[in-house]
């Protein structure tokens, strides 16, 4: 699919969200400034949580959110290696009640469950993006 503006990318989020429950892990890939934390908007939103409440968790690794189902969103851009990634729960997280989603989840690739959902959100010109939902 492809997002137009900032509001199609949260829109499609939003879309997305439906068909998540408790215990899914998302995986995000894409370039910096790409509009994951966007898209992280539109999900969380769905649950309830008011988008301006969303940013990226760049210098914390993971902000929680709490909606009808808790959101638990990682970036893992910073981390050195996957050891960081345990040290801070995040089999805890990916194995609990809420809704895991990972920025930059290559990092921590080995972690990742391997029913995890992956997307890839893509540059296509200066507004469009490109989203693309990889199987399995």
């Amino acid at each position: 699919m492809v997002s137009n503006s900032v509001q199609e990318t949260i829109q499609f989020g939003k879309n997305f969200a439906k068909e998540l429950s408790p215990g899914d892990v998302v995986c995000l890939d894409g370039d910096l400034g790409a509009g994951k934390t966007h898209f992280v908007k539109g999900i969380a939103s769905f649950f309830g949580v008011k988008e301006e409440q969303v940013s990226s968790p760049t210098f914390t690794l993971i902000n929680e959110y709490q909606g009808s189902v808790p959101i638990f969103h990682f970036d893992c851009y910073r981390l050195e290696n996957e050891q960081e990634a345990l040290e801070i729960g995040t089999e805890e997280y990916f194995y609990g009640e809420g809704i895991s989603i990972v920025e930059w989840p290559q990092k921590i690739g080995n972690l990742i469950p391997p029913e995890a959902v992956w997307l890839i959100i893509k540059h296509i010109g200066d507004t469009k993006r490109e989203i693309i939902k990889q199987k399995p």
